[in-house]
């Protein structure tokens, strides 16, 4: 074997279809479009969600909800995830830098403290939003709660 006898495997390499190059290529004439219409002309390009005429899906399904621009999502935080990283960083005060600094958020998210799970350490807890049975929990224990 040596370079003047090197093929590609066979069925691998397909001949490029000539369209448009005459009649006696049997594809020239129409050039592989069919007769007339709008498909069979330069420069056409379907509709996003045309179905050939047939009403279309998103006219055909009804308008449903709305978007509240208003509204406001917080990443919830539950006091037993305060409670670990109290302890395991030795912290009394738990605010947004240290849950970033942690990795619990990311820059501009704002925090909701909810009240799952039991909080022995006695904390000053800041966050955008509380919980009522997280702000009770957090008092019951001798902490104070910071709405930010």
């Amino acid at each position: 074997m040596d370079l003047s006898n090197l093929k590609p495997a066979a069925g691998s390499v397909k001949v490029r279809k000539r369209i448009g190059r005459g009649t006696g290529s049997g594809l020239g004439g129409t050039s592989t479009r069919g007769h007339k219409g709008a498909q069979s002309r330069s420069g056409y390009s379907r509709k996003i969600g045309f179905e050939g005429g047939q009403m279309p899906i998103q006219r055909r399904l009804p308008k449903y909800g709305f978007k509240n621009i208003n509204r406001v999502e917080h990443k919830a935080i539950n006091i037993q995830t305060l409670e670990t990283l109290a302890t395991s960083a030795k912290l009394s005060k738990i605010g947004i830098e240290e849950l970033r600094e942690a990795g619990f958020i990311s820059k501009n998210t704002t925090v909701k403290i909810l009240g799952q799970g039991e909080l022995t350490v006695k904390l000053e807890v800041s966050a955008h939003a509380f919980s009522k049975s997280a702000e009770e929990a957090i008092t019951k224990v001798g902490g104070t709660v910071v709405k930010l």
